[in-house]
């Protein structure tokens, strides 16, 4: 009560320091005035009573502060968000005044040198709505690479995401593209030029021939329209052959807006018989944790007493939570009640590249210690951290809870999204920074990406092969193998982010 009380008596002060100067400036002034209006003294007292500095909002870096100290995994490694880093409160609102830019300060004063994923939005609604696979987009989704020896960069499609506008023109899976707007893309303008601020821009395609990438005089434009949701079910169908059933999904995003859809698809594929699955993750970037719950016990079974995973948090952090509030397992049920749709496979194919991420992943390492997983495709990209959306929302311990948009500080309508913790599976393993490597190295190749859902397709051929014991007729050499830099995903408010509930948030305490 004292220590509130002294916060309080702070706040108090402040302000009627600032509006006592305010005062005296103005009696001075109004006296001046009254004797006369044209006194020449006019300017000189309001160059000794000058108008108070404006004070420095700090309410966004205050919460992010906050959030930051108590959940932060790599809490203990940042000195500024030490406990004992400030002598008072005074001390404390000077380090947060330092920085007036709120994104500045986010990543300067407040992450781990070794942090490569945690971010900001100065829209949290505009984030929310991206995990629930709404976005501005053009929904052409491309990977992008190097040219030899060359800061140029090259674009080639992966896929159109349908009901988009890029799936109103002429360009599909395979193409390429060299530049924009009539300007060639390299390293320091694809950013920009693909990325920016112009919703529509045209690109300048190119073709490959005798696996050299030539420049064309085709153009085809594009324009990003606001709230296009993708449906990460985006391929699910049932392939008869050598005489086995095997069902194909790929999904591009762990997104629980469409978990009823995700489990429809395993109701078909397990009313069609299926007995062998291959589940391309090779785009997928991740998302929710309890959408990779679901999946996995899709694939392996409604084994509720079998550990899917278990929470890592930082060092303060971990004894605050109940073993019960830190363990996932297998589930029967989707969030609506709906049984799950299982095959109970004791083995699955998962395609996996340089681009599957976070929640895909998660799967892969939940799903080892129960069955045979085998991977087809390139090493993943090696994000074992899971992340929370934090919004001003005192009360609830900052995390972000749809039911409570009424209880968000209508003054600061800022977003953090750090790393606050790692997932073990059943074995207690979460140690794939580098990434998972596969089992079946096969890179995607530019001048023969096949169709998707194909079964001559070159990964999904290959697993096929693995599944029948056929050997494939088709040749597995690569020829132009893809280089990556990054990709569009990568440049959506949900990226690679792999993102999870906590069932009870934590108070916060307030510096005073």
């Amino acid at each position: 009560m004292r220590a509130t009380t002294h916060y309080v008596m702070a706040i108090i002060i402040k302000i009627m320091k600032k509006y006592l100067l305010a005062f005296l400036g103005l009696s001075l002034f109004l006296t001046n005035c009254s004797k006369n209006d044209d006194s020449p003294f006019t300017e000189e007292l309001e160059e000794i009573n000058p108008t108070p500095e404006e004070e420095i909002d700090v309410t966004v870096q205050n919460f992010m502060w906050q959030t930051m100290n108590t959940y932060y995994f790599w809490q203990s490694d940042v000195a500024d968000l030490a406990d004992s880093r400030f002598a008072s409160y005074d001390d404390y609102v000077s380090f947060l005044e330092n920085e007036e830019n709120p994104g500045t300060f986010f990543d300067e004063k407040l992450l781990y040198s070794e942090d490569r994923f945690s971010f900001y939005s100065d829209d949290y609604k505009e984030l929310t709505q991206s995990f629930a696979g709404i976005s501005k987009s053009n929904g052409l989704e491309f990977g992008l690479s190097l040219f030899a020896n060359s800061n140029d960069v090259y674009g080639y499609v992966r896929y159109i995401v349908p009901n988009s506008n890029a799936s109103t023109k002429d360009i599909q899976r395979g193409d390429i593209f060299t530049g924009v707007n009539g300007t060639t893309l390299n390293l320091d303008n694809y950013i920009d030029l693909l990325f920016g601020d112009n919703d529509t821009y045209t690109l300048n395609m190119a073709e490959i021939s005798n696996n050299v990438i030539t420049d064309t005089d085709r153009e085809v434009s594009l324009t990003k329209e606001a709230n296009l949701t993708e449906n990460p079910v985006f391929i699910n169908k049932v392939l008869e052959t050598g005489g086995k059933k095997i069902g194909y999904l790929m999904y591009n995003g762990f997104t629980n807006e469409f978990d009823e859809q995700l489990n429809n698809a395993f109701g078909e594929f397990k009313s069609a018989g299926v007995t062998d699955l291959v589940l391309d993750l090779r785009y997928n970037p991740g998302g929710s944790v309890n959408s990779a719950r679901l999946l996995s016990s899709m694939i392996y079974g409604t084994y509720t007493n079998s550990v899917f995973l278990k929470a890592r948090y930082n060092t303060k952090l971990q004894s605050e939570f109940k073993e019960t509030d830190l363990i996932e397992y297998f589930a029967d049920a989707t969030d609506n009640n709906t049984p799950i749709n299982t095959l109970g496979l004791s083995k699955v194919y998962i395609i996996a590249t340089g681009s599957s991420a976070s929640a895909s992943e998660l799967v892969m390492n939940g799903l080892d210690p129960y069955i045979n997983v085998i991977h087809i495709g390139t090493t993943t990209t090696g994000k074992n951290e899971f992340s929370v959306t934090f919004v001003d929302d005192f009360d609830n311990g900052n995390v972000y809870d749809p039911d409570r948009e009424d209880n968000i500080n209508p003054d600061n309508h800022w977003a953090i999204q750090p790393l606050i913790g790692r997932n073990e599976n059943a074995n207690g393993f979460s140690d794939y920074t580098d990434g998972l490597t596969p089992d079946i190295l096969l890179s995607e190749d530019l001048s023969n990406l096949g169709v998707l859902g194909n079964m001559d397709e070159p990964l999904l051929a290959k697993a096929i092969s693995e599944i029948t014991g056929i050997t494939a007729k088709m040749d597995f050499t690569v020829d132009m193998p893809v280089e990556l830099v990054s990709s569009s995903k990568m440049f959506t408010k949900i990226k690679d982010n792999m993102f999870m509930d906590i069932k009870k948030p934590l108070n916060l305490t307030k510096k005073q």
